[in-house]
């Protein structure tokens, strides 16, 4: 205990005086800092930090940070997907995104200083509802994971079933977060099985489910066949859920085509660096019965009273945390709309033909580094359409290792080159095994 508090006395990173310390232990009721720690348990306490080097000076630590920063290998293309991928993005989303108007900004409770702010959820969330075919988006969710958990307790909510189905193709960390939440939630979480083609193999057992939740394209890069998938789950009465990767809904047909009600996905591919998997933002739009449910922000547009100039607000209220703290769907901070921006940005700049453009390339760079392989006698593992991503039958260096099914998982985006293909298929054919 002595060791603890001699520790965070000593630490020169916290700015209070000795004397500010005191006083908040004072006001706290307590004698030292190590009594604040008291309900943690005396063999998981360390009794401070060991083994760390001498201190640095600041231009030291810069020089050493340097240093290990170069042995970094940033030249080899990316062809590792997986849920995370390589998409250029252009100069002017980090540009404007900087902008100290969106970097300070806070949470635009007050609209009549927060215009700007709100115009760029507003346009996020229009951007959104035009890509899924649905009536209403928020802005934003954390990730993909964490927007399929809402929808599967919206879903819950909504039907009043506990059961909740999932197609086994869609990406484990979405699965493992979907179980995560259900557990805590009384939730039976249930697995939709794959057939020999990657696609769900959906046998009519939805009856009592609260939704299906399934992902186009899937972990394997695999279009699923969204209009029966959908079909099923309606017709079962549950809540037909699409996690849908934004930039394929250049080319495929949207969600709300497909006769889902509630779509999710990532937003990393819209205007967002790889970044060792954060932050991103998640999507999330629905029908319009759905709204009320929704969680998250929502902005709406409006007019000023004199009627002659729009206006927008944060609309819906009540699921904010600073109104009915202890019952918010909202939790969604600064720092997630930052991410969203990002995306409203890209999506800004490429329009419908330019993100158009860039799925197409998407899908025919794919489909020669597969046609490569192929002449190699490395063969796919599912003969189903595909987006930028599949799967083969062997395990290729440079490339996402699959366990089950064995083989190995390649992302094609449109910064590849066909120099960077081409060199990869002649790494990957000299050091592959079946």
């Amino acid at each position: 205990m002595k060791a603890l508090t001699r520790y965070f006395a000593m630490n020169s990173y916290i700015p209070q005086t000795t004397r500010e310390q005191e006083d908040m232990l004072s006001a706290l009721g307590v004698h030292s800092i190590g009594e604040l720690f008291s309900s943690i348990p005396l063999q998981c306490r360390t009794g401070g930090i060991s083994g760390l080097p001498a201190p640095l000076s600041e231009a030291a630590l810069r020089r050493l940070l340097e240093e290990v920063a170069s042995q970094n290998d940033t030249h080899e293309p990316l062809f590792i997907g997986a849920g995370l991928y390589d998409h250029y993005v252009p100069a002017a989303v980090d540009a404007l995104c900087s902008l100290p108007e969106f970097v300070t900004a806070y949470t635009p409770y007050q609209p009549e200083v927060s215009q700007g702010t709100l115009t760029a959820i507003f346009e996020f969330q229009t951007a959104i509802c035009r890509l899924t075919g649905l009536d209403v988006s928020n802005a934003s969710m954390y990730d993909a994971a964490t927007a399929a958990c809402e929808a599967m307790m919206l879903s819950a909510a909504q039907t009043r079933r506990k059961a909740v189905y999932v197609t086994a193709a869609t990406h484990p960390h979405i699965r493992e977060t979907l179980a995560a939440y259900a557990r805590f939630n009384g939730l039976t979480l249930l697995t939709v099985p794959f057939d020999g083609r990657g696609q769900a193999a959906l046998d009519g057992t939805l009856d009592g489910a609260a939704c299906l939740i399934a992902q186009s394209p899937n972990f394997f890069g695999v279009i699923e066949p969204m209009r029966s998938l959908a079909e099923a789950a309606s017709r079962a009465g549950a809540v037909p859920v699409a996690v849908c990767d934004p930039l394929s809904l250049g080319l495929l047909e949207s969600p709300g085509e497909c006769g889902f009600d509630i779509a999710v996905g990532e937003c990393q591919p819209l205007g967002s660096y790889i970044s060792f998997g954060g932050p991103h933002a998640g999507y999330f739009s629905a029908r319009e019965s759905f709204m009320r449910r929704i969680p998250g922000r929502i902005a709406g547009e409006t007019v000023e009273l004199n009627g002659d100039k729009r206006g927008f607000v944060l609309t819906l209220q009540a699921r904010e945390q600073h109104i009915r703290r202890e019952k918010a769907t909202s939790n969604i901070c600064s720092n997630a709309a930052l991410s969203a921006l990002r995306a409203n940005v890209y999506l800004s700049l490429l329009g419908p033909q330019g993100l158009r453009e860039t799925a197409s390339l998407c899908v025919r760079k794919a489909a020669y580094l597969r046609g490569l392989l192929e002449e190699h006698g490395i063969k796919p593992l599912f003969d189903a359409p595909y987006f930028r991503e599949f799967a083969v039958d062997a395990d290729l260096p440079g490339a996402f290792s699959l366990k089950d099914p064995f083989g190995s998982l390649i992302a094609v985006t449109e910064k590849r080159t066909k120099e960077e293909i081409d060199r990869f298929v002649k790494h990957a054919v000299r050091g592959y095994r079946h």
